[in-house]
C-alpha cells in the first residue's frame, strides 16, 4: 500500500494543487489498509470540514484513482476505494467478501486472451471475490448453529 508521502508525492508530480483537503485524504488512504465508499470518505472528511460537497469528495477520489494512488473497485454493495499496492509488477487481486482481505493474483489474465487486431487495450480489471479460510470456517460454524437453531437444537 502507498504510504501518505508517496500519495502525496505522486499528487503534486501530477501538477495538483495539494490542498489541506488533499492532504486530509491522502493521510486517510495512506493509513487506512481497507476499501471505503465513497460516503465513508465523505463523512470522514466532514468531520474536519464543514460544507464540503459530496461532489468535491468523489471527484478528488476519481482523479486520486486516475493516477494511480487508489483502486477502485465494485463489491456488490457499490463502489469502494482502496490505497493502491506498492508492488512495481503488475497485478491483480482476490477479495474476501467478509472481511475484504485482499491476496495478490502474480499474473495477469490479459496474457491468456487473443485481442483482436481491430481492438486496443488501454486498461483493465480482474479481481476473484470468495472468502478466505478464517471468514470461510466461521460462515460454516454461522450456518451450522442456524440449522441447528432452526431444527430446535
Amino acid at each position: 500500500m502507498l504510504s501518505t508521502e508517496q500519495i502525496l508525492e505522486v499528487m503534486s508530480g501530477q501538477g495538483l494543487r495539494i490542498t489541506d483537503q488533499r492532504k486530509t485524504l491522502a493521510k486517510l488512504f495512506g493509513e487506512n489498509k481497507g476499501y471505503l465508499s465513497a460516503k465513508d470518505v465523505y463523512e470522514h472528511m466532514g468531520r474536519k470540514y464543514s460544507g464540503l460537497s459530496f461532489d468535491t469528495v468523489y471527484r478528488n477520489l476519481r482523479v486520486m484513482e486516475e493516477l494511480g494512488v487508489l483502486e477502485q473497485i465494485v463489491f456488490e454493495d457499490g463502489v469502494k476505494f482502496k490505497g493502491s499496492c506498492n508492488h512495481q509488477d503488475h497485478h491483480h487481486h482476490m477479495i474476501c467478501l467478509q472481511c475484504e482481505k485482499t491476496y495478490p493474483i502474480n499474473f495477469c489474465p490479459m496474457n491468456l486472451t487473443d485481442t483482436p487486431d481491430q481492438f486496443r487495450v488501454v486498461k483493465h480489471k480482474f479481481e476473484v471475490f470468495g472468502y478466505c479460510k478464517e471468514c470461510e470456517e466461521n460462515r460454516e460454524e454461522e450456518l451450522v448453529a442456524a440449522a441447528n437453531h432452526k431444527k430446535g437444537v
